[in-house]
C-alpha cells in the first residue's frame, strides 16, 4: 500500500473513531466538561469547609478555579435539567455565588452584612451571573427556590455566610442524592444544641423559623418533631400542647476561621 493511501486509511479510521467517541453517551465533551467542573467545586468545598467553617483565605487563593465554577453554572442548560437537578442547582447557585460575594471584599469582612448598598443589604446586590441575566441572591432565594418547591428544607441548605446560618455543607449538593442531603442538614440544625434548645417548657429556636414562618405553616414544634432525634423528639411530643415556642437572635459574624 501506497503510502499517501496509507495516511488516507489511517485520517478516516481518526475520522470514524472521533465521531464514535462523541456519540457515545458518558463520554461527550459536554458532560465530561460538565463533571469537571463540579469536581472542582466539590475539590473547594472538601478542602475549605470543616465543620461549617469557612477557610475564605484559602478559598481566596483558589478563587481562579470558583471563578470557573460559576462560569459553569452561568452557562448551563437549566431547562435541560430534572426538578430535583434544577433544585440541586439553584442551591449551588446561592452558596457559591456567596462565597464569591464575601471573597469580592475578604478578609476586610467581619459580616456578610458590610457587603450591602447604603439602602439595601447584600442579598439585594446584582452581581449573580446567571442564564444571560444579573440578578440577586434574594432572587434566587426568594423568587425561585422557595415558591418553586416549596420545601422548607432548603432554609437548611442556602448558607448565607454567618455563624447563625445553618452550616455550609463540604459537599456540592446533588440532584440524584439531594433528598438524602436535605434531610441530613435539616436534621443536624434541628438537632444541634447551641442553635435550638429545649429549656422547661420553652423552645428556643433559630430566627429562621420567625422569619420564614409560613414555609413551616406556622408550626415550629411539629417541624421539629419531624427531625428531631430522642430524647428531644420524645419530649416535644409529651409537652406539644404547652410548648412555647422562643426565638434566638441571630448572629452575623462571618462563618470563618
Amino acid at each position: 500500500m501506497s503510502g499517501k493511501k496509507m495516511n488516507l486509511k489511517i485520517i478516516g479510521t481518526g475520522l470514524i473513531l472521533g465521531i464514535f467517541f462523541l456519540w457515545v453517551p458518558g463520554n461527550s465533551i459536554a458532560e465530561n466538561t460538565q463533571n469537571s467542573d463540579h469536581g472542582i467545586y466539590a475539590d473547594l468545598l472538601a478542602k475549605y469547609v470543616e465543620n461549617g467553617v469557612v477557610d475564605y483565605a484559602g478559598f481566596k487563593k483558589d478563587e481562579k478555579k470558583l471563578d470557573r465554577y460559576l462560569a459553569f453554572l452561568e452557562s448551563t442548560d437549566i431547562p435541560g435539567l430534572s426538578r430535583k437537578e434544577q433544585m440541586a442547582f439553584y442551591i449551588n447557585v446561592y452558596n457559591a455565588w456567596t462565597i464569591k460575594l464575601i471573597l469580592s471584599e475578604y478578609p476586610g469582612v467581619e459580616s456578610i452584612k458590610d457587603l450591602g448598598g447604603f439602602f439595601s443589604g447584600p442579598w439585594k446586590k446584582k452581581f449573580v451571573q446567571l442564564n444571560g441575566k444579573t440578578i440577586t441572591l434574594d432572587h434566587i432565594e426568594h423568587d425561585i427556590l422557595r415558591p418553586t418547591y416549596k420545601d422548607p428544607r432548603i432554609h437548611f441548605a442556602v448558607n448565607c455566610a454567618s455563624k447563625g446560618c445553618p452550616p455550609l455543607i463540604p459537599e456540592p449538593y446533588d440532584g440524584n442524592r439531594l433528598d438524602e442531603q436535605l434531610d441530613r442538614s435539616t436534621r443536624e440544625f434541628i438537632n444541634d444544641s447551641k442553635r435550638n434548645y429545649l429549656a422547661g417548657d420553652k423552645l428556643y429556636v433559630s430566627s429562621i423559623f420567625k422569619w420564614f414562618s409560613e414555609d413551616f405553616n406556622d408550626d415550629v414544634i411539629g417541624f421539629f418533631v419531624k427531625f428531631a432525634d430522642d430524647p428531644l423528639k420524645k419530649q416535644l411530643q409529651a409537652r406539644k400542647n404547652q410548648m412555647k415556642v422562643k426565638y434566638l437572635d441571630y448572629d452575623w459574624m462571618l462563618n470563618g476561621r
